[in-house]
């Protein structure tokens, strides 16, 4: 409990009143008024006017769900929303699921739990996401290799940058097969001016300590419909017919958010505006002060249509600039988690990977480092994993190559101004005349 009470100690007004709530009416559980109201929340949001009046006449979103009828259900993690999406498509032993390559693992490790295989498809330059030419193509390919057609298709939003979802949600439509949108990084982007997460037949959405609002771990899933959301919700809390006793005809899952946990998140609804405006702001503030920087470049918005929420800045290092340092990385082998990873890592056999970031961003990063600025490099993609080497995979260099030049530089809400004015001193301090 004086755990409990120091965490409390450390929250602001409105996360604090909802806790303390949960305590006083003890409601320390799975369930509870915080959790039915930490949905609303979140429903609300995600089928806001704005939203809706984005989605109006444009031609492919007859293709989603109507957002009037969608649905939320929080859980205890944005990988367990993953696999419930999942398995509501029906995703079982020996089925195929497409899955962007250029991500964490938690798009494609839910696949496997339900005994199918992530099928790897690579990214588009533009936004770093799911090349739709290339996913017809595999679709294409799959179904002439195992005579069947893919059970799911699972695009990311990567760093918060919407993908091209419209080309997506075309192409999945042709092959009618469903879509569930990985917008754990995406929490409150948009595309032509709809959230992220609303397209396909599910959306997962994130809320780990790291995300656009935080319940400290966290997640959700949307769903289409009520049916949908009772069938969700069934498989979430243990999956038990209706009997005076446990009778249970299913296998189901312990992924319902704690009463707690949703109380923080509905504090966190209250700020979710002010933290995308400051993502942005942090964003636009990066590109204008490294924007005489030669070797350096921001990924920003291909076009209006694309919304990001900026959850993470990044920017890409020239092959040729010259870091400080750069000679000498990669000497040691790594013994421990490095920038802020957690829980238990095994020590690393060597100093190197078949695929690693250029010497140049492991200089910045270590420079960085140095200077206590925490910056990490890209995702490594999936089909580049030793997990997944022998799975299929679909590749066109995209996120190999960004993964080689790419690094994401601080950009949280208690990152200010005088901050990002450091970084940027720190970067141009790293680079050789």
């Amino acid at each position: 409990m004086d755990r409990i009470l120091l965490c409390l100690a450390h929250m602001s007004g409105r996360e604090m009143d909802f806790v303390k709530e949960a305590f006083d009416d003890n409601w320390v559980v799975p369930l509870g008024p915080n959790v039915n109201g930490f949905e609303e929340d979140l429903r609300e949001f995600v089928i806001s006017e704005e939203s809706a009046a984005g989605a109006a006449d444009l031609s492919y979103q007859r293709l989603c769900p109507s957002l009037k009828d969608e649905k939320v259900v929080a859980l205890s993690a944005g990988t367990a929303a993953v696999h419930l999406g999942l398995l509501s498509c029906g995703v079982g032993l020996g089925d195929e699921v497409i899955v962007q390559t250029f991500t964490f693992c938690a798009s494609s490790h839910p696949v496997t739990y339900l005994g199918a295989t992530p099928v790897f498809v690579d990214s588009e330059r533009d936004t770093w996401n799911m090349d739709p030419q290339l996913l017809e193509e595999a679709i294409k390919d799959r179904i002439k290799v195992t005579g069947r057609k893919p059970k799911a298709i699972v695009p990311v939003y990567l760093y918060g940058m919407p993908a091209r979802i419209d080309e997506i949600m075309e192409i999945a439509a042709r092959y009618d097969i469903p879509v569930v949108e990985d917008a754990a990084e995406g929490m409150g982007s948009r595309f032509d001016g709809r959230v992220c997460g609303t397209f396909g037949r599910y959306g997962v959405l994130s809320f780990n300590g790291n995300k656009m609002i935080t319940t400290s771990g966290g997640g959700a899933l949307i769903c289409p419909d009520e049916e949908a959301y009772r069938e969700v919700m069934f498989y979430a809390t243990q999956a038990r017919e209706s009997y005076p006793y446990y009778q249970h005809e299913k296998i189901g899952y312990n992924y319902r958010m704690s009463n707690i946990c949703a109380g923080i998140g509905r504090g966190q609804m209250t700020v979710l505006a002010e933290h995308i405006a400051h993502h942005k702001h942090v964003q636009e503030l990066y590109c204008e002060l490294l924007a005489d920087v030669k070797g350096i470049e921001m990924h920003v918005n291909p076009s209006p249509r694309f919304d990001s929420n900026f959850w993470l800045c990044t920017a890409t290092l020239d092959e040729e600039l010259k870091i400080k340092g750069q000679d000498e990385v990669y000497g040691e082998v790594v013994t421990g988690s490095v920038g802020g990873a957690a829980g238990v890592t095994h020590t690393a056999a060597s100093a190197h990977t078949d695929v690693e970031p250029n010497t140049n961003v492991e200089a910045l990063r270590v420079w960085l480092d140095k200077a206590g600025i925490e910056s990490r490099p890209l995702w490594k993609p999936m089909h580049l994993q030793p997990v997944y080497k022998a799975n299929p995979s679909y590749v066109n260099g995209v996120s190999e190559a960004l993964f080689r030049v790419g690094i994401c530089l601080p950009s949280g809400p208690w990152v200010t101004d005088e901050h990002v004015r450091y970084i940027v001193s720190q970067i141009k301090a790293a680079i050789e005349a």
